[in-house]
């Protein structure tokens, strides 16, 4: 029967392309496509027994759907009911068309209920046993109605429609029931969630939390930027460990082999609570680390626990909004005007007033702008709001320390600005603010903290600090005629290792300057974008054999497998990538350093079959020789005579390797096929088994391992009543033994394994149409190999061993080679 899931994702393309974009804007409304529909589904633990199933914001139905063909899929028909809530019911088309497919579907058997209504305002009488939501995202005001409902009604502050949403669905689920939610990460800090964050910590266990790496995955469709996770928690189960993916992208698909919904560069990572949510924290901040590196951030700086309030400083946006003021802005030190500082005026350091900028250096006190003028006394600190997860840096302060001339002092709105009272800190408190909030420890742990696009005061309010004499401390130890990076780095790493008395080897830091450095490496040697990235570093740096406190002169050029080299990353850099990773890994990194001539592929045997479980990769020695040197002073010399002779290098490891190719003559025309016991056993099949027992045989078919479709006469194929449009189920060898018109199928072990019960059946349905007459052959290189397969071989089917050519053994056959009449 046809998956609904696709039909309904078509209706939400139409949809998504119809509906008028400010009215989606105004309802926080993004419908989920279909791949993280089928990944939100997957994440319930119990699909058994009758589901009550709430899908508040339903839009065209997409979520509850795809619970509908999990269920299926897990054997279990009993949805006894589905309750959807929307205000759009100018979806009503759309979504009574899926309630239709859904009764089909479940033959009848489940009462689908749409209300258009609000679904926050509505009252509902009834629990459910499972709960599927991308809920609205929009800011309510404090005294909107629901604000003040769920004020009333759950007794917290919720500032957003999606934790409100998400706080009532909560109410409605019943105990041990389950919730899956796709939401904004921004509620997992900060004091404006602080009330529903300590509603969701007591009422439900969070099992699962998935992460998208980057912020505009989930909706890209929409161009939304809001930085999503997938939320699956229990109702009343007691808190236990928590399972954290995370993901590069939400192109998630159905895993043939495990038949789970998976997606390429999935990383799993299983952790106790205390590791998500502090126990000491009052602020119950949730902290989602995909890796045990950024763990150990978190780790790292949670020894931090002072407020600002605590230190005796305060952060808040510039008050100046110039649009509004543009009568007593002036580009010129006039008199009676004063500073006014934009970020243009902050970079490297303070540059003001700048000749020629397009904003304006001064401000004039009027009664207009009096109260946004600030006394021009002490130091200050400043940054800049507007900046992007993809900046270098997503902090830079910068010290305003009041030199220019003026009583007041104008800071416009897209900064932010550290003060008491609307004046200026003492001078080693903002220098050590200035040195923690500019340090990259900080920079890389606001990276997972936040999830806004935004550096805003908020965020900056709900940070952790070094307490006030610490801070002070820090900043007597700043050089202010030289802030390095290098140098702050130094000293917030020191105040670390004495309050926690670790070693120096213990910082995280290291890791990620190693990935810094391999990426720059991989763009020096010219490799594309698509390989400078997170993966491609720590697989250059595993065939490097480069941990994280290790020297360039001490790099190595082990020979490892795919698994072996994500294995090691996982055991240095903490990093650990699902299994089903291997191949994202194959073709998205490795594959492209071999054809770069970086890494050669079995070099210690280069004829050895690709699907071979000892295949293997080694950085080549002339890379091995160049890296050692990294640090030397002619470094950029030694790269440029690496690149001049890289084609010839690319070429001679290419030989190696072209040079152990299977040569194959068909119909007098020359096949390449790839090294390996594979290529060589179709060879023989060809050569040998074809002449000596279906002479005269045309070849129709031959599969090569790198590429399925070595050769194909598809056209001759359907002659014989058979279109085929999956090369890759197709068997290793098709002969069509004209004189009898027989199509003999052949497997190669090497490749898909022998025809076994559930091979024959595959290969009988797929060839069902045929005119011609089906004969199952397996074909061994020799008895040895053989020897392994024995038991599994079907009935009815033949056998041929390399080694002896001129023999057939035949399972349960009643004649000599033939096809098997059903009976």
């Amino acid at each position: 029967m046809l998956n609904l899931n696709n039909s309904i994702e078509a209706k939400r393309i139409y949809s998504l392309n119809r509906l008028d974009k400010s009215t989606k804007a105004d309802l926080g409304q993004f419908f989920t496509p279909k791949a993280i529909c089928e990944f939100m589904s997957s994440m319930f633990t119990n699909l058994k027994g009758n589901i009550e199933l709430l899908d508040p914001g339903c839009g065209i139905g997409s979520l509850f759907v795809s619970v509908i063909e999990e269920s299926l899929l897990r054997n279990n028909n009993k949805i006894k009911q589905i309750t959807g809530f929307d205000v759009d019911d100018s979806l009503g088309d759309e979504l009574f068309d899926t309630t239709q497919l859904c009764h089909t579907r479940l033959q009848n058997n489940c009462d689908i209920s749409i209300f258009y209504k609000d679904f926050l305002l509505t009252e509902i009488d009834k629990l459910f046993s499972h709960v599927i939501m991308n809920p609205p995202y929009k800011k309510i005001s404090k005294d909107s109605v629901h604000r003040k409902y769920i004020r009333k009604n759950l007794g917290l502050e919720s500032g957003n429609l999606y934790s409100s949403f998400l706080a009532k669905a909560i109410k409605l689920t019943k105990e041990g029931g389950e919730i899956v939610a796709i939401i904004p990460r921004s509620f997992t800090n900060g004091l404006y969630f602080k009330s529903f964050r300590t509603f969701l910590l007591s009422e439900v266990s969070i099992e699962k939390i998935h992460l998208f790496e980057e912020r505009n995955t989930a909706f890209s469709e929409d161009k939304v930027l809001q930085e999503n996770i997938i939320l699956h928690l229990i109702k009343g189960k007691k808190q236990g460990k928590v399972l954290i993916t995370s993901s590069p992208s939400g192109d998630f698909h159905r895993d043939k082999e495990t038949n789970t919904i998976t997606t390429f560069g999935l990383t799993n990572r299983i952790v106790d609570f205390e590791k998500v949510v502090n126990p000491n924290d009052k602020d119950k901040f949730i902290h989602i680390a995909s890796s045990e590196y950024q763990q150990k951030i978190i780790d790292r700086l949670s020894g931090f626990t002072s407020t600002l309030s605590d230190i005796g400083a305060e952060v808040s946006t510039g008050p100046v909004v110039g649009f509004r003021m543009k009568d007593d802005l002036s580009f010129f030190q006039n008199e009676g005007y004063y500073p006014l500082i934009y970020p243009v005026h902050l970079k490297n350091g303070l540059n003001w007033p700048i000749k020629g900028s397009k904003k304006p250096n001064t401000i004039k006190l009027s009664d207009k702008s009096k109260s946004s003028l600030w006394e021009n006394k002490g130091y200050f600190l400043l940054i800049r709001r507007l900046t992007s997860k993809e900046e270098k840096r997503r902090i830079v302060a910068t010290i305003y320390d009041s030199s220019p001339l003026g009583e007041l002092v104008g800071f416009e709105n897209k900064l932010n600005v550290f003060h008491l009272n609307k004046k200026g800190l003492n001078h080693n408190l903002v220098k050590g603010l200035y040195a923690y909030l500019n340090s990259t420890l900080l920079d890389q742990y606001y990276r997972m903290f936040s999830g806004n696009t935004q550096v805003n005061a908020t965020d900056l309010k709900a940070l952790h600090y070094p307490n006030k004499l610490t801070l002070q401390q820090i900043g007597r130890d700043v050089n202010e005629d030289n802030f390095n990076q290098s140098e702050i780095d130094a000293i917030i790493n020191k105040v670390i290792q004495n309050m926690s008395g670790e070693e120096n080897d213990n910082d995280p830091l290291n890791s990620q300057v190693k990935i810094n450095e391999i990426i720059e490496v991989l763009n020096s040697l010219g490799m594309p974008k698509a390989q400078q990235n997170e993966r491609s570093a720590l697989t250059l740096l595993a065939l490097l054999d480069l941990e994280p406190n290790s020297t360039w002169k001490n790099i190595r050029a082990p020979k490892l497998g795919v698994t072996s080299i994500m294995g090691w990353v996982r055991d240095e850099y903490g990093k650990e990538y699902a299994p089903n990773s291997r191949e994202t890994f194959r073709r998205q990194t490795l594959h492209q350093f071999v054809e770069a001539g970086l890494v050669a592929y079995n070099p210690d045997k280069p004829d050895r079959a690709p699907n071979s479980p000892k295949s293997c990769y080694q950085a080549i020695p002339e890379l091995i020789d160049l890296l050692k040197r990294k640090t030397n002073s002619n470094w950029d010399t030694l790269l440029k005579q690496f690149l001049a002779e890289r084609k010839t290098l690319r070429d001679k490891y290419a030989m190696k390797r072209n040079q152990s190719k299977v040569p194959l003559t068909i119909d007098g025309k020359l096949f390449e096929l790839t090294p390996g016991d594979h290529s060589i056993l179709i060879k023989k099949i060809i050569e040998d088994f074809g002449p000596h027992f279906v002479p005269g045989s045309e070849l129709i078919y031959v599969g090569d391992t790198e590429n399925k479709t070595g050769y194909f006469q598809k056209q001759k194929l359907k002659k014989l009543g058979i279109e085929v449009n999956e090369k890759g189920k197709l068997p290793d060898v098709i002969l069509h033994y004209t004189a009898k018109n027989w199509l003999i199928l052949i497997e190669s072990v090497t490749s898909h394994g022998p025809v076994d019960g559930k091979r024959y059946n595959e290969l009988k349905n797929l060839f069902k149409d045929s005119t011609a007459e089906l004969v199952y052959v397996t074909a061994f290189l020799n008895r040895k190999s053989m020897s392994k397969y024995i038991a599994d071989i079907s009935w009815e089917s033949e056998v041929w061993v390399a080694e002896a050519p001129t023999h057939m053994i035949h399972f349960n056959g009643h004649k000599f080679l033939g096809p098997y009449k059903a009976v």
